[in-house]
């Protein structure tokens, strides 16, 4: 373990194995940092917070600070973060509130790049990519896979589905479904995300399964329930196809069109 000795650590930090924390660092009680991670310079780290295993933070950061939702009255809520998570310069992760389960979740391998933002209560999967300035507002729930471009916001309460990818500058104000790529705002969607569903090792004929569904619920004027229906039969062979059924099944705020 290698600590600066200008870094300050509470008493109550619990600290694993292999950490190492830079110059004028703060981490604060109830702070609970998972083996083998490297905290830069001027980092901030607040409780209560999980951090686990193999993350980076870098110089500036700050993670689980209070929220800023004006209802926030310092209740003891929480942030959770998994493993071999890269957080750059100056991004911000919140904790939950009351309001909602009390807890942000972050999953693992992601990479969240210069300035961006993670309010409460939102919920990020695994192996997602925020790029610098990227925002989620609160309670917004971040699939696996999804890439966030650069300015690219998501207001509180949406949905993002697994594999999709939110187009530079997007103003996300409804639900995006898995495999979709937006542009604009307010976002709207302009194809299925090929390529990276290339990248993930998806064969070819799941990938023009789904470029079927999309133009099914987006492009041929249908109602959604209509658009559904004529979804089954490929939901029957495509997983991803089912897949894009199920989120439809549980959006609140409605899809993007």
């Amino acid at each position: 373990m290698a600590i600066h000795p200008t870094a300050i650590i509470e008493s109550g930090a619990r600290l694993g194995e292999n950490v190492s924390v830079g110059p004028y660092s703060y981490i604060g009680n109830d702070v609970i940092i998972g083996d083998n991670c490297k905290i830069e310079s001027h980092a901030v780290i607040k409780g209560p917070s999980e951090i686990g295993s193999g993350n980076h933070i870098f110089q500036f950061a700050s993670v689980g600070e209070a929220c800023q939702d004006k209802k926030y009255k310092d209740e003891p809520t929480k942030l959770i973060i998994g493993d071999n998570n890269v957080i750059r310069e100056c991004a911000t992760i919140h904790r939950g509130t009351i309001q909602d389960e009390g807890i942000t979740r972050i999953g693992s391998n992601n990479l969240f790049m210069a300035y961006t933002h993670v309010a409460h209560d939102a919920v990020i999967g695994s192996n997602v990519i925020f790029a610098n300035n990227a925002s989620v507002a609160g309670h917004v729930h971040i699939g696996d896979w999804v890439i966030l471009a650069g300015n690219s916001g998501v207001h509180q309460f949406c949905k993002v589905g697994s594999h999709a990818f939110i187009g530079m500058y997007s103003g996300v104000n409804q639900d995006v479904p898995p495999f979709v790529t937006t542009t604009g705002t307010p976002a709207r969607p302009v194809a299925i995300n090929t390529e990276g569903l290339k990248r993930r090792g998806f064969e070819s004929d799941e990938i023009m399964a789904t470029r079927r569904a999309y133009k099914t619920l987006f492009r041929k004027g249908l109602r959604l329930e209509d658009a559904l229906e004529a979804l089954k039969e490929d939901a029957s062979e495509f997983a991803a196809v089912q897949q894009m059924i199920d989120f439809i099944a549980t959006s609140n705020r409605g899809l993007i069109r």
